[in-house]
């Protein structure tokens, strides 16, 4: 059985539809990003980046104990690997994959959070105008190139559908939050309306749609230690004591 520590996030989102896809079964283990279940100890056994999702396999390949994986781009991999589907066996196409993998990771998905946060914020802590327009301006440019990318071709990689088309797509639903109009990319356009229509990106996307935080009730001071917790982070300590330097 595969346990998906998951809060229904577009990096979330990825690995459920991957999962929807291949269909396997899975456990959902709540990982409350707003209540800060991402530091607890037993979290960080799993993954030391302090950030969901994470996975782990209690029965992998080898016969041996449970692994953990995380990151969503190496969970996918890892999962892609363990079913032997969405991802070509000849090396040519395995690169193909991986480096539109590693380019969301590296570009579409902390560059759109970033655009999503800014635009968000307002002016609440100051003129934010450079930020929105710096980050809105590239993930229009990611657009374009999904856009370009998707010309002659109904996939992100080719002819077939596979990871690299369920990494990027959860990434692109809040269009319109990111400043974006879509009708201006046609072949982006009619990929991404395929891909709404598939049944199993259906099933993933709404995987935890019943999980929420009632930040309504919460009074000014709990939203700003949220804030503050969500995102104005710093390094967690390392232990004095018992490493390789004693």
């Amino acid at each position: 059985m595969l346990d998906l520590h998951y809060w229904p996030t577009p990096n979330g989102k990825k690995v459920t539809i991957q999962l929807e896809e291949c269909g396997i079964p899975y456990n959902i283990v709540q990982c409350n990003i707003g209540k800060g279940d991402q530091f607890d100890s037993s979290f960080l056994d799993i993954c030391p980046n302090n950030r969901m999702p994470a996975l782990v396999d209690h029965e992998p390949k080898d016969g041996g104990e449970p692994i953990s994986v995380f990151e969503s781009g190496a969970i996918m991999l890892y999962i892609a690997e363990k079913t032997g589907q969405f991802m070509p066996e000849d090396i040519r196409g395995r690169y193909e994959v991986t480096q539109w993998l590693i380019w969301q990771m590296a570009n579409q998905g902390p560059k759109t959070g970033e655009c999503g946060h800014f635009r968000r914020l307002g002016d609440s802590q100051g003129d934010q105008s450079y930020a929105v327009t710096r980050f809105t301006d590239e993930v229009n440019r990611f657009y374009g190139v999904l856009n370009n990318r998707l010309y002659n071709q109904p996939y992100i990689c080719g002819d077939e559908y596979t990871i690299a088309d369920m990494i990027c797509y959860p990434w692109t639903v809040n269009w319109q939050g990111q400043g974006q109009d879509i009708n201006e990319f046609k072949y982006f356009k009619r990929w991404f309306d395929e891909l709404s229509d598939r049944p199993g990106v259906k099933k993933g996307m709404a995987v935890g749609s019943e999980f929420a935080n009632d930040y309504s009730k919460m009074s000014e001071d709990e939203l700003a230690a949220l804030r503050n917790m969500l995102y104005n982070q710093r390094a967690r300590p390392a232990p004095d004591t018992g490493g390789l330097l004693d």
